[in-house]
């Protein structure tokens, strides 16, 4: 329904999905400018950054646009109109995730595969068949972590009914952190993020097996083929909470 929506003006959509595409882009340009004045980040090139950008944006970029609309779950709860979606012969999560779907944001995901591909080309790599697989298993591992994420901060709202940004924090919050390389981050930073909250197997980890340089953790060369292990574990984490939110929901009231 939503889809056709969007597409019933398809120059407004267009317009809208070209405009998102120069909106995220504004990340990238920043990069861009800030590489203008200095040789390397960290010790990163600029291919090399715009390597682990793309992979970071894309993953991002596919669960924003299949998961993004969870933030809606609170305004959801608060006027009642959760209940309507509870009846629905349709799995919930399904129906909150579906819930205005934004087409447009294919502009974000087209976006990020132009970096990456800039990245891919510019990047100087001793290419072999691992690395070469490891490229899709990657991406879809990044982006089913984010939708970990997505899925965690919606079944938070269930306690806060009003946590949109907090859930923000840590899911746009985390793909600005990981376009940027792991070295310019202190070392308890870097620590949170692989085994606390490990947005670090989205591309920080493989990033560095692909492209010979050493984690700031000293991580076994293993680690870069552990992205699928570890959103599988955050899916299924993701899905107990979400399980525990919905039983705890009781409605307005009203």
């Amino acid at each position: 329904m939503w889809v056709r929506s969007a597409m019933t003006y398809r120059a407004s959509f267009l317009l809208t999905a070209f405009g998102n595409l120069l909106v995220t882009g504004l990340d990238f340009v920043a990069l861009v400018l800030m590489f203008s004045q200095v040789d390397s980040l960290a010790g990163w090139t600029l291919p090399e950054v715009a390597f682990l950008y793309g992979l970071s944006a894309t993953a991002f970029g596919i669960a924003d646009l299949t998961f993004g609309s969870m933030d809606v779950l609170g305004a959801r709860m608060r006027d009642g109109s959760f209940d309507t979606l509870l009846v629905r012969p349709a799995p919930v999560l399904a129906q909150v995730a579906a819930d205005r779907f934004a087409l447009r944001r294919l502009g974000r995901i087209t976006q990020a595969v132009l970096v990456l591909a800039y990245g891919l080309l510019r990047v100087d790599v001793d290419w072999t068949a691992a690395k070469v697989l490891l490229m899709p298993v990657v991406l879809v591992s990044g982006a089913l972590i984010f939708c970990a994420l997505f899925t965690a901060g919606a079944a938070f709202q269930f306690v806060a009914q009003d946590a949109a940004e907090v859930q923000n924090a840590f899911t746009y919050g985390g793909t600005t952190l990981l376009q940027y390389p792991p070295g310019v981050f202190g070392k308890d930073v870097v620590r949170g993020v692989t085994f606390v909250l490990p947005l670090a197997f989205v591309n920080w980890v493989p990033g560095a097996y692909v492209l010979g340089r050493p984690y700031p953790l000293g991580l076994p060369g293993w680690a870069a083929f552990a992205p699928p292990v570890v959103a599988a574990g955050c899916c299924a984490l993701a899905g107990l909470a979400w399980r525990a939110g919905l039983r705890m929901y009781r409605s307005t009231g009203s």
